[in-house]
């Protein structure tokens, strides 16, 4: 898995640095740091690695940020009402921790996806950060690894390496 290669991780940290940057300085300790990811079917989840590489791959970012009171949760459930899927949802996250204690800021970090493409957009930019000013929650999102030089050469070496194992 790629989620704890350095090409991933280090860009990873950066963006979610970048992030914090625009908090102040002083209310930066008590924002959420938010990992978000495409939710999938617990029986999905149950037969693979997913879960693990993705809790690996926050616990890695959060370490290059000094925070280890993060919080993994998951986005774009789809599929049949009565079927389980990974959670909690990052709606229901934000609602209830604001509920705990009121929130001024959270940061999200699509960790779960490499490009900030339609359901990164839609579910964070839109119907998160709609939910969040309408609690008065400043919600600011950490980019995707996308277009990340680090990251394009950890691709570029990975099927490299591929193809020189299946000349």
């Amino acid at each position: 898995s790629f989620f704890n290669h350095p090409g991933f991780i280090e860009p990873m940290i950066e963006r979610t640095r970048h992030a914090f940057s625009q908090i102040p300085a002083e209310r930066c300790h008590e924002t959420p740091l938010v990992f978000t990811a495409h939710s999938i079917p617990v029986a999905m989840a149950e037969g693979c690695r997913y879960e693990a590489q993705l809790r690996e791959a926050c616990r890695l970012v959060g370490e290059g940020v000094r925070r280890d009171d993060w919080q993994l949760v998951y986005q774009s459930r789809s599929g049949p009402p009565n079927q389980p899927w990974l959670e909690p949802d990052v709606m229901d996250y934000i609602r209830g921790l604001h509920a705990e204690r009121p929130l001024r800021d959270v940061v999200l970090v699509p960790i779960g996806f490499i490009s900030d493409h339609l359901e990164v957009l839609y579910d964070l930019d839109t119907e998160a950060r709609q939910q969040c000013d309408a609690l008065g929650i400043r919600l600011v999102r950490a980019a995707s690894v996308g277009t990340h030089p680090r990251f394009i050469t950890m691709i570029r070496l990975l099927i490299v390496e591929r193809l020189m194992a299946n000349p």
